[in-house]
């Protein structure tokens, strides 16, 4: 399977925001685009106004990065929801944040999406009672995700277990902590989903 194998932390430093890609890194002083907020490479200083489209393609470039898909990917996904009735950016998002992947790290049981594709891979993850691999497995309502029994004792997840209490997620999914379930209520709307992205110039780019 095709998938990004260079630094994350140069990403980050190329959409010069923080995408949250290395778990608690990100949130430490020896994240690095806390020392070079600038993009990486030898005139990453001195790239200053962009162009139109250039803000359009680095918006999309930010959010495919955010949620780990790769180009096709995510063309799919924004054909997808230009089908869709109602907003295409919002559809848009409404399916990034529905993959499985993406729903077991805004549970807080993974540092990042990435430790989330992993477990998942891995077998550690059921969807309904089933093992689910497929880290880009589409969630819907009243599905029911849960550690496997076999996988809950994994540090990973026991470390999961301890900070629930702390940890923060999305109102349209509940977790059961104790369990180590995550209860899908409803579909996610943009009100819902607080990833920093303008989704409209996203479908701007796609439009042309």
């Amino acid at each position: 399977m095709a998938r990004y194998t260079g630094a994350d932390c140069k990403l980050c430093r190329r959409e010069k925001t923080k995408l949250f890609l290395k778990g608690s890194k990100c949130l430490g002083a020896k994240c690095p685009i806390e020392s070079r907020p600038y993009p990486p490479g030898e005139h990453g200083r001195g790239r200053t106004k962009e162009s139109e489209y250039q803000l359009q393609l680095r918006e999309k470039q930010k959010t495919r990065r955010i949620y780990g898909v790769l180009e096709k990917q995510f063309r799919n996904y924004y054909e997808q929801a230009n089908r869709k009735t109602g907003k295409t950016g919002e559809n848009l998002l409404s399916l990034l944040e529905r993959r499985l992947d993406n729903v077991v790290y805004r549970a807080g049981f993974a540092k990042s999406r990435d430790a989330a594709r992993q477990a998942i891979r891995h077998n550690h993850i059921l969807v309904n009672g089933k093992k689910v691999n497929i880290p880009s497995f589409l969630v819907s309502e009243k599905d029911i995700i849960e550690v496997r029994g076999k996988s809950a004792d994994l540090t990973p997840f026991v470390v999961a277990r301890a900070e629930s209490e702390a940890h923060q997620v999305p109102a349209w999914i509940e977790v059961v902590a104790d369990k180590m379930r995550i209860l899908v209520h409803a579909l996610p709307i943009r009100q819902q989903i607080d990833t920093q992205v303008q989704e409209q110039l996203i479908v701007e780019l796609y439009s042309k």
